[in-house]
Parts: structure tokens; sequence; C-alpha cells
């Protein structure tokens, strides 16, 4: 018992230890803090990728895809079972976007991942739904491509003057008069203004094709880095952070290669030729990350198909397992032994071999930092063991006094020892208290700092996100104060050894 005694002592008495403490408190605090938030990064990052991903990936290796979708479908079904949750087709390919800002003649071109889908069972493979920007999407996703509501105004008018005109030049006699509804609206028609004002039929029989400018377009996602852009004054507890360029309701234009090669007037095979068409942009997709609403844009899977002219056809299948821990390894070996995906046609992958090389990356950086952050922790360790070293010196004719009076070589050993457990255990728990408070309050101390400095700490302008991602594990906790107190009694097991090799006759005549 006395050994515990003298080691609560001298922890209280020795302000010199207060510096091991200190530098313990820190390296545990410092390792917990960036522990947890690299881990919420990382947890956050798998969960985006699972989500615009999904569970497995079926993928065709050739560019012009499979033919016969539904059958495809059907097939996964079929092999996997009761497994299958949803299964999705979809197309992927790269191309142009071309859109123009409001009052800005300027057009801007910029190169784009194209992505083909059916937003119903995209919604049901992974987390589309919950990216879209627009409430109403959110819980309708099968409807997100339709150029409704508050969209469908800025184009139902022209759209009805367009068939009000096609029936008058079919000679049929509206029920209301005709009035153009834009000043040039004639003249973007090839007319002279005030030629179809007449309510005769006109000469012509048939109208003219509806320019694509004018006819009602399909449906359009733009990643959400593309239609905006962060005001760079802009500030964490703003409302408004982000200027928008485009919205929902404007118009794009997206050019695409065919996926066969087409044959040309005379005959002869052609080369891949580029289709375009323009689309209204019906909602954004707000993933925050921004690699990927920079660059990301999604069509219905049936435009995709006409642009590409690969009718019935897909390039990829996405497949959402109802237990992904459970049944992955199994979904894998059936869907790869099957003969509807022979291996030299299809690739079947999880969605951590597809992004295989991220999540190594991921881990590798996560473990260096580690092994870096714990030398402050080794650090303190050294401290210790000047410290104790110090003490043995200061502390030889009490060490021989506690020998002569009967102290075993093992007590004195365990006097130091127990010291150098009490430095861990005070410094750990002070550092763990530090660690968890800054983890669990860490954006308001952002917000501080930034209003202090008037500079962003975290920049939001890479990944969007409004607030700093945490995950704070209680495994990962203990394992910090583990090796924090383990390096605590490593560091004073030399002076321990030398105080309790000291003979006390020795000891009392040194002193």
């Amino acid at each position: 018992m006395y050994k515990w005694l003298l080691a609560w002592r001298y922890l209280r008495t020795r302000y010199l230890a207060l510096a091991s403490i200190i530098s313990v408190m820190l390296g545990v605090a410092t390792l917990i803090v960036v522990n947890s938030v690299m881990a919420g990064f990382a947890s956050k990052l798998r969960d985006r990728l699972r989500g615009l991903l999904s569970d497995i990936i079926i993928e065709h290796r050739s560019d012009s895809g499979f033919w016969g979708v539904e059958h495809k479908v059907q097939q996964v079904y079929e092999i996997l079972g009761d497994c299958v949750e949803a299964v999705s087709p979809a197309i992927e390919t790269f191309g142009i976007l071309q859109y123009s800002y409001p009052h800005s003649r300027e057009v801007i071109s910029r190169p784009v991942l194209v992505i083909g889908i059916e937003p119903g069972s995209r919604a049901r493979a992974g987390q589309f739904a919950q990216y879209l920007y627009r409430a109403e999407n959110r819980i309708q996703p099968e409807r997100c491509f339709e150029v409704r509501g508050d969209i469908a105004l800025r184009f139902g008018r022209v759209m009805e003057y367009w068939r009000l005109l096609q029936e008058r030049r079919r000679g049929v006699k509206p029920g209301f008069p005709l009035s153009p509804l834009e000043p040039n609206f004639d003249s973007r028609l090839g007319r002279n203004p005030g030629e179809l004002s007449s309510e005769h039929e006109l000469p012509t029989p048939e109208p003219p094709q509806l320019p694509p400018e004018l006819r009602e377009p399909a449906g359009i996602i733009l990643g959400y880095s593309i239609a905006t852009y962060r005001r760079p004054d802009a500030h964490v507890s703003d409302a408004e952070k982000d200027i928008f360029l485009l919205r929902p309701g404007d118009r794009v234009t997206l050019m695409l290669l065919t996926a066969f090669d087409l044959p040309g007037h005379d005959g002869t095979q052609g080369l891949p030729r580029p289709m375009e068409d323009t689309f209204a942009i019906t909602d954004l997709f707000r993933s925050e990350m921004s690699e990927y609403d920079a660059r990301l844009v999604f069509i219905h899977l049936r435009d995709m198909q006409r642009l590409r002219g690969m009718t019935n056809r897909a390039k990829s299948l996405y497949v959402k397992l109802r237990d992904y821990e459970r049944d992955a390894h199994e979904a894998i070996r059936l869907l790869s032994t099957s003969e509807a995906f022979p291996p030299h046609s299809f690739l079947v992958q999880t969605w951590e071999e597809r992004q295989g090389s991220l999540l190594a990356a991921i881990a590798i950086e996560r473990g260096i930092l580690n092994v870096l952050l714990f030398l402050i922790i080794a650090v303190a360790g050294f401290g210790i063991l000047a410290i104790f070293y110090t003490i043995v010196v200061e502390k030889t004719r009490d060490i021989g006094i506690l020998k002569a009076l009967g102290a075993s070589h093992g007590g004195i050993c365990g006097l130091f020892l127990g010291y150098g457990l009490f430095l861990g255990l005070v410094g750990a728990g002070l550092g763990t208290a530090c660690g968890i408070g800054i983890t669990v309050y860490i954006n308001e101390i952002e917000q501080l700092l930034a209003k202090w400095t008037g500079q962003e700490v975290f920049n939001r302008s890479v990944y969007y996100f409004d607030q700093i991602p945490t995950d704070l594990q209680l495994g990962m906790v203990l394992s910090v104060n583990a090796g924090a107190i383990l390096i605590a009694v490593l560091a004073s097991v030399y002076p321990a050894l030398r105080a309790a090799l000291l003979h006390p006759a020795r000891a009392v005549r040194w002193e």
C-alpha cells in the first residue's frame, strides 16, 4: 500500500510532472479529434460512394452495352432470388454540356459524365433520391425528369401558342383569339410579323417542325457545382452561401456520340456521329462532394438510348442487396459463374472493389497519420523518463531509507511504475475529456475561430458540407488511452529498475 500512497504524493507535490501530464493530455486529445474527424470524412465518403453506385455493379465491357434490358434485370432476380432488393439499368458516357447564363449571350461548353438512369429503380437501388435538391423530387424520384410545376410554366405559354398555330394552319378555328406571347416569336419561326394574324386557313398545309428551342424538352439533372458557385466571402452561418448560375427550368444542350457506327449517305460504314438535344433542368444533384457535383449529369435512360442509338440496351446494372454484409460474397460468386453474365463480356464487382484504390488510399493515409500523431505521446514518454530519472537522483537518500526499513526491490520498482501509471491515467483521462469535448463541439469552435480570424478554418468549397463530419468511436478512444498509459508505464521502467537496484547503505552514504 505504501508505494501507491507515495506515488500519489509525488504526483501531487512534484509539479515537474505537470509537463508530462500536459504532453500526454495533448497527445490523447489530438489523436481522438483527428481520428474522429477522419473517420467522419471516411464514413461520409463511403456513404456517398455506395449511394452513387450500389452494392453490386454489373458492367458490360463494350461501349455499346448489352441488349435486352428487361430480360437481364429479370435474370438478376432469378439468379440471386430473395436477397435482391432492387436492380436498375444505366448507361454512362462522356458528353459536352452547353449553356448560357441569364443575361449573357456567351455559350459555355464543359465536359461532363452523363448517366442515363431509370429514376424510380435507381432510387431504390441506391441513395440517388436523397441527393436531389428539390423536395418534391426527393419524395417522388420517379418523376424527377418530368417538366412540371413551376418549370412547366416557363414553357407552357410558348407550347400552347405553338399548338394553336398548328391548329390554325390545319384550318381549325381556335376557341379564343390567337396572339403572339413574345414580341419576336414570329421572327423566330421564320415568318414576317403579323403574317399569321388572319383567322383563315393558310396556304401551307403542314406546319414546319418545331424548332429545338421551342419544343418541350426532356428533363435533365445537373450536378450542384455546375449550376452554382460558393460566394468567396460566404460564412457558414450565412443563409445564402451559393450563387445560382442555372436554375431548374433553364435550358441546356447536351451533345453525345452514338454508340454504333452509323452508315453514311452513300451506304458505306461511317463513324460514330455526334448527337445533340435540348433539355430542361428539372433538378440539381447535390452529393456534397465537389468531384461528383462538378461533373455528373443525369438524364432519363430512354433519352440516353435515343441519343446514342442504343434502343433496349444498357451499359450497367446496379444491384441493391437486402443484406450487403451477409450476401455480397455469395452474390458475386453466383453472378460471375452464371451463363447470363459471362466474364469475357461482363465485369461483376462490389462497390468496394469498384472504388478499391480510393478506399485503400484513405486507409493508408489514416494509418500513417495515426503513427505520426502517436509520436506526440512518445515524446511525452521521453519526458516522463527524464523526470523520473531526475526524481531517482534527488530521492536517492529516501530510497535508501525505504530499503533499510524493509522495502523490497519489487516494492521500490512498483513505486515508480505506479507513479508512471498515475501520470498516464491522469493525462489520458484529461486528454479524453478534452478530445471528446472538442469533437462534439467542433463546428461551434470552428465558427468561433472563423468569427475571430475572419477566415473559415474548414473550406466548404471542397466538399460543400455545412458541418465538419465526425465519427466518435468507443474502440478508438479506448485504444488511444491504452496506448498512452502503456507508453507512460514503459517510460518509467528504466528509472524504476535503477531505483530498485540501489544498495541502501551506499545510497545513505552517498547522500
